[in-house]
């Protein structure tokens, strides 16, 4: 499994987001909305993270909701 930071994954009605990726803990935050990015902020080793993530899925950009996608964000390729 490849975790990077700013990875957010959905487990049931939860998203977690990924904070700070060190190299033997995780902090994360527990969010309900990934748009408004309001949560609980949360630090555990690697192993517990992945434990954690059992079940979940890892969302890629097309798959968040709306409102977190940025289109003036990101910039465009020629």
């Amino acid at each position: 499994m490849n975790l990077e930071q700013g990875q957010i994954w959905k487990k049931g009605d939860d998203y977690l987001r990924i904070v700070e990726w060190a190299r033997l803990s995780i902090e994360y935050k527990i969010m309900k909305d990934p748009a408004t990015r309001e949560g609980t902020l949360h630090r555990v080793t690697k192993k517990e993270f992945c434990r954690l993530l059992k079940g979940a899925v890892l969302l890629v950009p097309e798959k968040l909701p709306d409102s977190e996608v940025n289109p003036e964000a990101s910039p465009e390729i020629e």
